[in-house]
Order: structure tokens, then C-alpha cells, then sequence
């Protein structure tokens, strides 16, 4: 008689994700939906001193991606919709291999994450395509298995932690995990355009010595500020974040989000330091929100593009999009409706793919 197939986030170790005859297989492969959230830029981007040490530090939103995953057992290959998403169409495939199975299906991905904003929008999809290829197996990955699927396709944010953590996003490994913040709203700029990640990476100016050393700085001064929650020193680490990815890659419209900052008593700005984005961080509870992002939004008009709010994950969220974080805050007084989209569809419908949310305030 044969053992019970392996189940829970044990079911693959080890040796398990490369040889796939390690594994049993489920009687009856089922439709399977994964999830994943994005980031608002990063609260610090850079690298260490060490060689082949460039790091992030994720900032996790209430924004995701989602995968749903047919299997076809019969068909020879994994179809993706929309078409040109051909990196998790590549991640579908390592995991069914991974998994000992021949066959394909189709895998479809929708959610409100634009794509070149910054927002880890790829990084998303390719971890939610992860869990949904493992869920139509009746498979759940830890983290680390997680990375090894995404290792090789293209540099990933750390999306696959239920956290803020520090990440080495060309190399696809964790380095360390930092916990997670009060809530937190963000009003940002948008420039317009769009930043393809990869090319970014592999283009970006190196890092000297001495801002090698100042990142270590910060890095340990970020994460001594995420522990204990102390939000001016995490606004104050992003801002430099951000001052020192403007010496590579200059941000329109910074000095004009500095002032505005200062005149709202923001905590500070955070970047998409690879993306559009660029905004004045917040407390979700100030109960004078609505009005400092209308003062934002009023100080960014002569810099054109967009403006929008964004809702961190923190403390006391529910990391799914299962139960909206920032309608919970709102229903337990925490942050302002005014600040909502309504995102879901009619009961009676399938949810369609969401846009960019641009709020007027």
C-alpha cells in the first residue's frame, strides 16, 4: 500500500524540487487560484559591501496579482493569457516538471497591479502563478521553494514573505526578514511611463565603495526602525533611499514631494526605484488624511501625471485579497472612506481585471 501523498508546506523539500519522482502526485488535478501582493517602490534599494550584494527592502501593498491555473493533462503545453506573459507561463512549467507532471493547461492572470510602475507586477504574478499551479495539485510551496522556481527567469522582489524583508532581487534570495509596520497610506506621483525591470538591472550604474558602506548604514538603521515601529526613522531611511537613487537615476518632481512632505508632516518619501512612483508616506489614522492628500494632490498639478493613494500591508492585515485591508481599517475607523475604490464585481460576475485606482481627493 503507498504511503500518503506529502501535504502542507512540507510537501516539497530537499531534493523533492529536483527530482520530481521524489514526489506523489494528487488522484485528481482541479482548478487552482493563487494570490499575490505587490510593493510600493521600496523603502531602501542599493547594495552592500560585499560582491554581488545588491538588496532590497520590500514595502508590501494592498494590491495584487492573481493566477488561475486549468490543468490539461492531455495537452503538451501551458497557455497563457494575456499572451505576452511568457516569464510565469516558464514558472507554470518548472512547477508542473517539479511536480512530475507531463502535461499543461491554461494559465490566466489578472489583477490591479500596472505593469513599469514599480509595484513588483511581474514579481506578483510569477509567485501567485506559483501557488496556483501548486493549489491545482493540491501542493502548497514554502518561500525558499518559491525562490528556486523564480531563480533564473528575471531579478523578483521578495513577495512570496508575508512581510517587509530585505531581499537580493538579482540573485532571488531572502537575506533577511524585518516584520511589519502600523498602517500606512501612501499619496504619490506618478511621472508617466513605464520602466522594464530587467533592463533596469541590467543597466544600472554600479555602486561605489562609500555608498556601499552607507547602505550597510541604513539597512541596520531600517531595521532596527521596523522592529520597533518607529515611523520617522523609517521615512527618514527611504528619503535617503531615494536621494541617492537620483545620483543614477534622477526623479522628476522630487524636490517639489520633499516640500510637500514637509508641509504635510509626512514621515517621508519612498521611491520606485526602479519604477514611476514616487510618494509621501503617511499614518492610515491620521484624521487629518483626507486633508493632506488633497494638499499633495493640489502641489503636484503643475508636475502633470498622475496622483493616487495607495493602502500598505501592515499590522493586523490580512495578507490575501480575500478581505480588503483597507476596508477593514476603514470599518474599524483607522482610514478615511474616502480614500476607497470599490474594486469588486457584482456578485453575479466574474471579478474583471482591475486598473491603476486614481482617487479624487
Amino acid at each position: 500500500m503507498s504511503p500518503a501523498p506529502p501535504s502542507g508546506p512540507a510537501a516539497l523539500s530537499g531534493p523533492a524540487l529536483c527530482d520530481p519522482t521524489a514526489l506523489f502526485t494528487t488522484a485528481a488535478p482541479t482548478l487552482g487560484t493563487g494570490h499575490a501582493f505587490g510593493t510600493f517602490g521600496e523603502l531602501l534599494q542599493g547594495a552592500l559591501p560585499a560582491p554581488d550584494s545588491d538588496f532590497l527592502v520590500t514595502f508590501p501593498l494592498a494590491r495584487w496579482a492573481t493566477a488561475v491555473f486549468r490543468p490539461a493533462p492531455e495537452a503538451r503545453e501551458v497557455r497563457v493569457v494575456p499572451g505576452h506573459k511568457g516569464k510565469s507561463r516558464r514558472v507554470a512549467e518548472a512547477v508542473l516538471a517539479a511536480l512530475g507532471e507531463s502535461g499543461g493547461g491554461l494559465l490566466e492572470l489578472r489583477g490591479d497591479l500596472p505593469e513599469g510602475k514599480g509595484m513588483a507586477s511581474s514579481s506578483a504574478d510569477l509567485v501567485a502563478t506559483v501557488r496556483a499551479v501548486g493549489a491545482a495539485y493540491g501542493r502548497t510551496f514554502t518561500p525558499a521553494q518559491t525562490e528556486a522556481f523564480l531563480r533564473g527567469v528575471e531579478p523578483a522582489d521578495g513577495v512570496m514573505y508575508d512581510e517587509i524583508v530585505c531581499f537580493h532581487h538579482r540573485a532571488v534570495r531572502l537575506r533577511r526578514r524585518l516584520g511589519t509596520l502600523p498602517p500606512l497610506v501612501l499619496v504619490a506621483h506618478d511621472e508617466g511611463g513605464q520602466v522594464d525591470t530587467v533592463t533596469h538591472n541590467r543597466t544600472a550604474t554600479a555602486i561605489g565603495t562609500s555608498e556601499r558602506h552607507e547602505y550597510a548604514r541604513l539597512l541596520d538603521r531600517l531595521t532596527g526602525a521596523v522592529a520597533t515601529g518607529d515611523l520617522p526613522a523609517v521615512g527618514e531611511v527611504a528619503t535617503r533611499s531615494a536621494e541617492l537613487n537620483g545620483r543614477r537615476r534622477p526623479r522628476a518632481g522630487f524636490p517639489e514631494l520633499r516640500t510637500l512632505c514637509r508641509e504635510v508632516d509626512g514621515h517621508g518619501l519612498v521611491l520606485a526605484h526602479s519604477g514611476t512612483l514616487l510618494g509621501v508616506l503617511l499614518d492610515a489614522h491620521d484624521p487629518e488624511l483626507d486633508g493632506k492628500a488633497a494638499h499633495i494632490r493640489a502641489g503636484c498639478a503643475p508636475l502633470g501625471g498622475e496622483v493616487s493613494v495607495h493602502r500598505a500591508l501592515g499590522v493586523g492585515d490580512d495578507w490575501t485579497p480575500g478581505r480588503d485591508p483597507a476596508a477593514s481599517a476603514a470599518a474599524d475607523g483607522r482610514f478615511p472612506t474616502s480614500h476607497l475604490a470599490a474594486s469588486a464585481a457584482p456578485d453575479n460576475r466574474p471579478p474583471a481585471p482591475l486598473t491603476t485606482h486614481r482617487l479624487e481627493i
